[in-house]
C-alpha cells in the first residue's frame, strides 16, 4: 500500500476477488484499487474507513445488455432513471443497446446525441454498442474509432422499423467488415423462416406465444452465426440465449476454436414458462421465457462454461403497451435493479457461490467488452464495489423500483440479497436505498 495516497480503505469478512472469497481490506487512492490486504491492516493516516462486517464487498456489477430508450423514447426509460435503477441493484457500469432510442445508434452522429443525453444524467459509468443494419457497413468502421464497444444486429425482425434486421448475405457483409477491424458482432439471434412458420396466434394464452417462438429458430440462427464466424474468424457473441438445445452446438464451436461467447439473462435463469399467467405480458420477451427442464439445462452450461455471463437485457415500456395479448403487447423485462438479488436466490439454491455470481455478472460482461478497470476487486482496477447482504430477503414492490414504469415480472416475488451500498471510483453513490446524484462518466472502448 502506497499509504500517502491512499484516501479510503473498506474492510469485509468476505471480500469476493478473482482468488477467492476472504477477509481483507481493499485499500482505494484516486478512485482505484491500490491494494488488496489482510483484513487487520492498519489504515494509513489521513484515510476514511469504513467495516462491513459480514456484509460481502463485490466488485460491481457490469451489465452489457441494456435498452436505455433515451433519447426519442424517454417515456419508455432514460438515462437517469435507468442509471439509478442499475446503481440500486449494485451494477457500476453499463452499456446501451443500440435500438429503441430515435436515433438508433447506427452513425458517429448519431452516436454523439446519445453521448450528448447520457452526459449530465448518468449515475453509473455508461458506454455504447453500435448497430449493424442493412444500410451502414460503411458506418461501422468509423463508429468503432469513435468509441462503441461493438456492434448489435438482428436476425429477425427488431419490433422498431428504424433498426431493421439483416439478412445472411447482409450478415456475412458486416461480419467481415467487423472482423477486418476486429471488432465484436453481437447478435440476436432467431431464425425468420422458422418464427414465420410457427402457429401465430392472438390471446392471452402464454402457451400460444411460446408456441410462437420455437427453439429451432434460435438453434437455427446459432448454428448460422457459427458457420460464418468459422469461415470469417470473425469474434461473435450470442445475445439473450433461452435455447438450451443450442447449448452443445455452441460448445462444440469453442472446442474448435470458433470465437464465440454467451450471455443469458435472469428472466431465462429464475423464471419458467409453467409459472407464467395468462395475459401476464409482464412476463413477454423474445426470445421467451421457455420451460423449466429448458432453464436447468441453461444452469448445466452457466455451471459448465458453454455460456459466458449473465446480464439483464433490460427492455422496459410504458404500461400501456403491455396489453393482455401476448401477440401484441411489447416484448421486454425489467430488471435492472433486480438482477443480482434474483441471480443470487436461485443460485444458491443451485449450489453456486457469490464468487460464481460475480464472474458472470461482473468478471465476464467486463471481459466481453474489454473493460480492462472493471469487473474484479484487485490492483489497478476502478473501486466500484457493490455491498450485499446475501441472507437478507425482501418482496418485490413494483413501486420501490426505480426504473421509469413500474412494470416488472418479479412483482411479489421473495429474493435474497439487499444491496446495501454502491460505490463508484471510491464514492458511495448509494446507500440503504438512497441514490446520490449523477457522477457517471462516459465509457469509450479502449479508453
Amino acid at each position: 500500500m502506497s499509504g500517502a495516497d491512499v484516501n479510503l480503505v473498506l474492510r469485509s469478512t468476505r471480500v469476493v476477488t478473482p482468488d477467492g472469497t476472504r477477509p481483507a481490506a481493499v485499500a482505494v487512492a484516486d478512485g482505484r484499487i491500490d491494494a488488496v490486504l489482510s483484513y487487520d491492516t492498519e489504515v494509513p493516516a489521513g484515510a476514511r474507513s469504513e467495516d462491513f462486517g459480514d456484509d460481502v464487498l463485490l466488485p460491481g456489477l457490469v451489465d452489457t445488455h441494456v435498452h436505455v430508450n433515451d433519447p426519442g423514447r424517454t417515456e419508455w426509460e432514460g438515462f437517469w432513471t435507468a442509471t439509478r435503477a442499475a446503481a440500486a441493484g449494485g451494477i457500476t457500469t453499463l452499456l446501451d443497446m443500440p435500438l429503441n432510442s430515435l436515433p438508433p445508434t447506427t452513425t458517429v452522429g448519431h452516436l454523439r446525441t446519445k453521448q450528448q443525453v447520457a452526459a449530465p444524467k448518468a449515475h453509473i459509468d455508461t458506454g455504447f454498442w453500435g448497430g449493424a443494419i442493412p444500410s451502414n457497413v460503411k458506418d461501422l468502421r468509423p463508429l468503432y474509432e469513435a468509441g462503441v464497444f461493438g456492434f448489435k444486429c438482428f436476425l429477425s425482425p427488431s419490433g422498431v422499423d428504424e433498426f431493421p434486421e439483416l439478412d445472411q448475405e447482409q450478415l456475412a457483409r458486416s461480419m467481415a467488415e467487423i472482423a477486418g477491424f476486429g471488432g465484436l458482432l453481437i447478435v440476436h439471434a432467431e431464425d425468420p423462416r422458422h418464427l414465420a412458420s410457427a402457429p401465430q396466434r392472438s390471446g392471452p394464452a402464454y402457451a400460444d406465444f411460446l408456441a410462437s417462438r420455437p427453439r429451432d429458430a434460435e438453434n437455427t440462427a446459432i448454428e448460422g452465426l457459427i458457420a460464418h464466424a468459422r469461415r470469417l474468424n470473425a469474434r461473435v457473441h450470442v445475445l439473450h440465449l433461452s435455447s438450451s438445445d443450442a447449448l452443445p452446438v455452441i460448445a462444440a464451436a469453442k472446442r474448435e476454436g470458433v470465437r464465440i461467447t454467451v450471455e443469458s439473462c435472469p428472466h431465462f435463469l429464475t423464471l419458467t414458462a409453467e409459472e407464467v399467467p395468462d395475459g401476464a405480458t409482464e412476463f413477454k420477451c423474445c426470445p421467451p421465457i421457455r420451460e423449466a427442464a429448458n432453464q436447468d439445462a441453461l444452469w448445466d452450461g452457466l455451471a459448465d462454461g458453454t455460456i459466458d455471463c449473465i446480464v439483464s437485457d433490460h427492455s422496459p415500456c410504458t404500461t400501456d403497451l403491455k396489453t393482455p395479448d401476448f401477440a401484441s403487447a411489447w416484448g421486454g423485462i425489467s430488471s435492472l435493479q433486480l438482477g443480482l438479488p434474483a441471480i443470487w436466490t436461485e443460485a444458491r439454491k443451485r449450489g453456486h457461490s457469490l464468487d460464481d455470481v460475480v464472474r458472470w455478472m461482473s468478471a465476464a460482461p467486463a471481459e466481453l467488452a474489454g473493460l480492462t478497470r472493471k469487473g474484479a476487486i484487485e490492483t489497478g482496477r476502478d473501486a466500484d464495489f457493490a455491498v450485499l447482504a446475501p441472507d437478507e430477503s425482501f418482496t418485490v414492490d413494483p413501486a420501490e423500483l426505480f426504473h421509469r414504469n413500474q412494470v416488472t415480472a418479479y412483482a411479489g416475488r421473495t429474493l435474497h440479497g439487499v444491496v446495501r451500498s454502491t460505490w463508484l471510483r471510491g464514492a458511495r453513490i448509494v446507500a440503504d436505498g438512497t441514490v446520490a446524484g449523477p457522477t457517471g462518466r462516459l465509457l469509450e472502448r479502449n479508453h
